[in-house]
């Protein structure tokens, strides 16, 4: 993990570089398809949404959600990946909705820079990188 600097604009110049962004959505898929058939069931996609820690900290403070509610959460993120309804997702699924989460990241980041904890091997940490190497080229 590293603290980066990122604001709409990084998302977003990250997004309309298709090469770089379809490369790191390739990657990521990758590495959850951990049986390797192409497509993310359930229970692969299950351990992303929970690494997310949604509901399991409030402003950085571990809380205790109720598992039922937090199952329910899992659910309905793993449909909203799951375009066609049919259980799994493919790379093409996954690449959209990944689009559009960014997308709203941005949107809700605006043009004011913050501060960020990211995954080494996040598309965010990857979309940082990518700035920062543009701007000392």
């Amino acid at each position: 993990m590293s603290v980066e600097i990122l604001d709409g604009a990084t998302i977003v110049n990250f997004l309309q570089d298709e090469e770089a962004f379809s490369v790191s959505v390739r990657n990521r898929f990758a590495r959850l398809d951990t049986d390797n058939d192409g497509l993310l069931s359930y229970a692969e996609m299950l351990k992303e949404l929970q690494s997310l820690r949604v509901l399991e900290t409030h402003f950085g403070i571990d809380v205790e959600p109720d598992p039922d509610e937090l199952a329910q959460v899992y659910e309905s993120l793993f449909v909203q990946f799951d375009h066609n309804l049919n259980g799994t997702i493919d790379l093409d699924e996954f690449k959209k909705e990944t689009r559009q989460m960014m997308l709203a990241m941005a949107d809700g980041l605006g043009f004011v820079p913050v501060q960020m904890v990211l995954e080494e091997d996040s598309i965010l940490k990857t979309a940082v990188e990518r700035e920062t190497n543009k701007l000392a080229a």
